[in-house]
């Protein structure tokens, strides 16, 4: 008779190495359930646990999900919507308590979903694996949550510390006008004499932005009618030394002058504003103070700024330690060197370095994309509260973004108030106004108004004829000849005057 081969035993259920059929499936089932959290959460405890819980968390899950699908195609085809969103300190503060209640909620769904998977009848391998799947899900999902909970209350300390609650203005002539003013202070410490002051003149409804350049030295000029500067020196400020930088420190040291100021506002800025209307013409909407030191940080923050360096710029002084030079080419620079590109003078004068500081403006806003302004938020928001203080109101920062927004596909135009074109010792005020109010009319399409014949303003015409040559900045005859200007970001000279602080177009002259 043929021998028999002798029956195997059968495995026994939880052996361990041979798990059977049965745990298997019971680990599957565990996972699954883990899955369908990630995916909709509620579902778990719809198919295997609480329904009143599931369909809660069910119902949660798709009306924030419709929210948020809803928003996002709202920002794409209305993008106003989205700058309101991003500027409302109530909606941003409403979002991140959502965004914290969401973690929490979809971290005790995982759980429950890990008891539900009857975790005590799975082998001790299934056990821990679902405990590791478990763990890694939810605090995937809730980190995330709470990270970008995170976020938006950074992007609501930044709307909060950075702009107030003051009254909002409307546009002049179609147009906002914002004072730039730059230095070495920090927010709330406007004492220092601002290093650069240019007026930004945005059009309402395109963006096309003018940048007036105002050169700090600039003497014997008026201040707005009407004002406490206007009252105090009603034939312009013409005092021993006195520039347009050192407005503010002399109303900061007469400040009973200011009596009609609301709390809080600072007569040095109040001043300096009076000033720069009374000098272009333009009526000044707002303000903004940029700390020079916090630009750098900013500029690092957005991973440097490219810009094409025409010549030879100093970092520093010659006798110090970390002095060099940014060699000539389009270069990528960081905070320090574009700090540098923008402020050096040695070697360099006054009006070139206007030309760089507008070539550096108009890099910054064509360069920084909304790409890298998400990757970059946290520290471009840490560098934003750190460089600017600002008077614009909480209201319009959703105008800003849109206009600044519509403004990089535009050209921006720049004109600056220096020689030759005009005599920063002794400006001719109606020249000023009528130069301002061309490159305007230009940036608009308009023709600019027709120059007013000798005939029709004798008096003006007469009185700036004999000021030209005494323009500070000639050289007197005998002197030796001046070393190479450095020009840096824009071509042009001392004497004929640097392209980007007279352009139609600041990229091409840059």
């Amino acid at each position: 008779m043929p021998s028999v081969p002798p029956s195997r035993p059968a495995p026994r259920s939880g052996t361990p190495g041979v798990p059977d059929r049965a745990a298997r499936v019971r680990f599957r089932r565990a996972i699954s359930l883990m899955v369908m959290t990630l995916l909709v959460p509620g579902s778990a405890q719809m198919v295997a646990g609480n329904r009143r819980l599931g369909r809660l968390a069910m119902r949660t899950w798709l009306a924030v999900l419709v929210l948020a699908v809803g928003a996002l195609v709202l920002s794409v085809v209305w993008h106003a919507f989205a700058f309101w969103a991003v500027s409302n300190p109530l909606l941003l503060g409403l979002l991140r308590l959502v965004l914290m209640a969401l973690a929490v909620g979809w971290a005790l769904l995982f759980v429950d979903a890990w008891r539900l998977g009857q975790p005590l009848t799975l082998l001790q391998n299934h056990r821990l694996a679902v405990v590791g799947v478990n763990g890694l899900l939810s605090f995937s999902v809730a980190g995330t949550l709470l990270f970008g909970a995170h976020l938006v209350g950074v992007q609501r300390d930044f709307i909060v510390t950075m702009f107030g609650d003051g009254e909002a203005t409307s546009a002049n002539d179609g147009r906002y006008n914002v004072l730039l003013l730059g230095g070495d202070a920090g927010a709330g410490r406007w004492g220092m004499r601002p290093d650069s002051l240019n007026v930004a003149s945005i059009d309402a409804k395109t963006g096309r932005t003018v940048l007036v350049g105002l050169p700090r030295n600039m003497a014997n000029f008026p201040f707005k009618e009407g004002t406490p500067m206007a009252e105090a020196f009603p034939e312009g400020f013409d005092c021993e030394g006195c520039y347009l930088n050192g407005v503010s420190t002399w109303a900061q040291d007469n400040p009973e002058l200011f009596p009609d100021l609301d709390k809080g506002e600072d007569p040095g800025i109040a001043a300096t504003v009076s000033a720069v209307e009374g000098i272009t013409g333009l009526d000044v909407n707002y303000w903004a103070m940029v700390n020079l030191q916090g630009f750098k940080s900013l500029v690092d923050a957005t991973g440097g700024v490219t810009l094409n360096v025409r010549d030879r710029i100093p970092v520093g002084l010659p006798h110090e330690s970390y002095f060099h030079y940014i060699e000539p080419g389009v270069k990528k620079l960081d905070g320090e060197d574009t700090l540098w590109f923008a402020r050096a003078r040695h070697g360099s004068d006054d009006y070139s370095r206007m030309a760089r500081q507008k070539c550096v403006m108009g890099a910054m806003l064509q360069q920084i994309s909304p790409e890298q302004a998400l990757v970059n938020f946290e520290k471009i928001a840490k560098a934003g509260t750190d460089m600017v203080s600002t008077n614009v109101p909480t209201s319009e920062v959703d105008r800003f973004l849109a206009l600044a927004l519509k403004a990089r596909s535009e050209k921006i135009s720049s004109v600056s108030l220096v020689p030759p074109l005009i005599n920063t010792g002794a400006p001719d005020i109606d020249l000023v106004r009528r130069t301002v109010a061309d490159a305007i009319a230009k940036a608009e399409g308009r023709d600019p108004e027709p120059a007013p014949t000798p005939e029709e303003e004798p008096e003006t015409a007469l009185a700036a004829g004999p000021e030209q040559p005494e323009q500070e900045t000639a050289p007197a005859p005998a002197a030796p000849p001046a070393p190479a200007p450095v020009t840096g970001g824009s071509v042009g000279s001392l004497s004929t005057g640097y392209a980007a602080n007279q352009a139609e177009d600041l990229g091409s002259a840059c």
